[in-house]
C-alpha cells in the first residue's frame, strides 16, 4: 500500500512539476478576449508578448527588455514565485525519488526513506502553495484591472481575459498540492 501511494505521489508530482515549468516558460498569461472582432491572437507572458495573426498564422514576439528593467509588479512577483515554486519542485522530486521504496538508495534503512518521502512531500507543499499564490496573484490582478476598466467605462480596444499559462499553472501548483498532502497526510 505505501509503495504503491508512494508511486501515485510521485507521478503526480512528476506531472504537475512539469505543469508549473511549461507555465512559468510559456508566453499565454493573458489572452485578448475580443476574438471575434480581433484578426489577430494576443497573448502576454511572464517574458514576453506575442501576437499570431489569425489569417495567415505567422507568430511575433516581443522580448521584455530585460529581467532587472522596470516591469508590473505583477510580473515581477508571479516571476518570483513561479521561479521558486519550479526549484522547490525539483528539490522535492529528487529527494522523492531517493526516497522511494522500490529505489535501492538506502534499502537496508526504511525510516529514512520514510523521512525522504515526508520531507519531499514538505518541500513539494510550498513550492506548491507558492505557485498557487503566483499564478492567483496574476489572474486577481488581471481580474481587477478589467474591472476597473469596465467601471469607469473605459474600452481600450482590447481587453485580456487569463490564458491558458495561467490555468497550467493553477493545475500544476494544485497537483503538487495534492501530492504532498498523499506524502505527508496519507503516507503513514
Amino acid at each position: 500500500m505505501g509503495a504503491a501511494l508512494q508511486v501515485t505521489a510521485f507521478g503526480l508530482a512528476l506531472l504537475s512539476t512539469l505543469f508549473l515549468l511549461l507555465a512559468t516558460c510559456t508566453d499565454c498569461w493573458m489572452v485578448n478576449a475580443d476574438d471575434s472582432l480581433e484578426v489577430s491572437h494576443k497573448c502576454r507572458g511572464l517574458w514576453r508578448e506575442c501576437v499570431t495573426n489569425m489569417q495567415d498564422g505567422v507568430r511575433t514576439c516581443d522580448q521584455y527588455d530585460s529581467i532587472l528593467a522596470d516591469h508590473p509588479v505583477k510580473i515581477v512577483v508571479t516571476r518570483t514565485l513561479m521561479i521558486t515554486a519550479d526549484l522547490l519542485a525539483g528539490l522535492a522530486l529528487a529527494t522523492l525519488v531517493l526516497g522511494l521504496e522500490c529505489i535501492t538508495f538506502l534499502k537496508e534503512d526504511p525510516c529514512v526513506k520514510l523521512k525522504m518521502c515526508y520531507g519531499a512531500g514538505v518541500i513539494l507543499g510550498a513550492g506548491s502553495i507558492l505557485g498557487l499564490i503566483g499564478s492567483m496573484w496574476y489572474a486577481v490582478d488581471v481580474y481587477v484591472e478589467r474591472a476597473m476598466l469596465v467601471s469607469h467605462n473605459i474600452f481600450l480596444g482590447v481587453h485580456y481575459d487569463f490564458g491558458w499559462s495561467c490555468w497550467l499553472g493553477m493545475a500544476g501548483s494544485t497537483g503538487c498540492f495534492v501530492a504532498s498532502v498523499l506524502l505527508t497526510c496519507c503516507l503513514y
